[in-house]
């Protein structure tokens, strides 16, 4: 990946819609160049797709958690991390080193929606030693883009 892709790669995170003529220009560089550019780093696996962000409150999910799980066989306890990626209320998963295995990112619609995750989506996963919940109360800062400007390549 060279400069002319992080380039790239900060107008299509700054906005996704952007046309490969507005990014051509940026870049100094002819429209089917770019468009190539964008195949490329697409299959390559690094521009992993494109999505619509969506005002969670505007659609009923405004309380925002964060789930600590403990896994009664600890983090090696196999496939607990893939079944509780599947949970829809689910928008992150992450296997985390320390006393929990993984944190979740959960929207509900309320705490009563938090609760019935709760006791009747998560408590189904099974092999569940415990869990903590923090709700979110205000959100200062949250953000998809990737500062590309320190990236380089492994």
């Amino acid at each position: 990946m060279d400069e002319t892709d992080r380039k790239i790669l900060e107008c299509l995170q700054s906005n996704a819609r952007c046309t490969n003529a507005d990014i051509a220009r940026c870049v100094d560089m002819a429209p089917s160049a770019v468009l190539e550019r964008i195949r490329k780093l697409e299959r390559r696996g690094i521009l992993k797709g494109y999505e619509a962000r969506i005002d969670p409150e505007t659609v009923g999910l405004g309380l925002l958690a964060f789930l600590f799980v403990k896994a009664e066989g600890g983090p090696a306890e196999l496939g607990m991390g893939q079944r509780l990626a599947e949970l829809e209320d689910v928008l992150e998963v992450h296997h985390i080193a320390g006393e929990d295995c993984f944190i979740l990112k959960v929207r509900a619609s309320s705490p009563k929606g938090l609760r019935r995750f709760l006791t009747e989506k998560l408590a189904n996963v099974g092999a569940i030693q415990s869990t903590r919940s923090t709700i979110v109360l205000d959100t200062v800062k949250e953000s998809f883009q990737l500062p590309l400007d320190g990236a380089r390549e492994p």
